[in-house]
């Protein structure tokens, strides 16, 4: 029993490892549409993690990267409008068209996001994306959006609100594991 309990631990470190190494990797080659996963609200307000994903799409949009942005999230537990709604309204008051602004309503987990953003790009003929959210949430994005058949690159954000040891510590044990259950999925 303890052998298996090393070795399950042994695959979720090198998950770890893999993890942080994909982070380092951004890809701002021009794509159709800057895929935004939700990051959370609270009490109708973005998220300081969210506010960062938003403003990253909104620099991809302006550098001619994308012509389109997906803004991702349902309505959360106790929420008047859903995370993508208040995505996008957050962007049209930094002065980014509502013409180019797509958002699904419906997803709450990372693989909705994509798969809810996948649906509006095969309705818009939209082939290509760069996937946008933090950089140790990477690897399992870009890994789940090919699943879905997206073609994708990754483009985690600059600015990323995790940025001391105990918050970047807890979110790469948590990428690591979901990271190791989805891929035998």
């Amino acid at each position: 029993m303890v052998f298996l309990g090393l070795l399950a631990f042994g695959y979720v470190l090198i998950n770890a490892i893999q993890i942080h190494r994909y982070s380092k990797i951004c890809i701002e080659d021009e794509s159709d549409v800057a895929i935004v996963l939700g990051a959370g609200t609270e009490n109708n307000r973005i998220s300081p993690v969210f506010r960062e994903r938003i403003n990253h799409s909104i620099r991809l949009y302006r550098h001619g990267k994308v012509s389109w942005v997906i803004f991702t999230g349902g309505v959360g537990n106790g929420q008047l409008q859903s995370d993508s709604q208040l995505a996008k309204d957050y962007a049209i008051s930094c002065g980014v068209p509502d013409s180019i602004i797509l958002i699904e309503e419906s997803s709450r987990y990372t693989f909705e996001n994509l798969l809810e953003s996948k649906m509006i790009m095969d309705s818009l003929g939209l082939t290509t994306a760069l996937i946008v959210s933090d950089p140790l949430h990477m690897k399992r994005s870009v890994m789940l959006a090919e699943k879905l058949r997206i073609e994708c690159s990754p483009s985690p954000t600059k600015t990323t609100m995790y940025r001391s040891g105990i918050p970047k510590t807890k979110s790469l044990m948590y990428e690591a594991l979901f990271l190791s259950i989805e891929r035998h999925r």
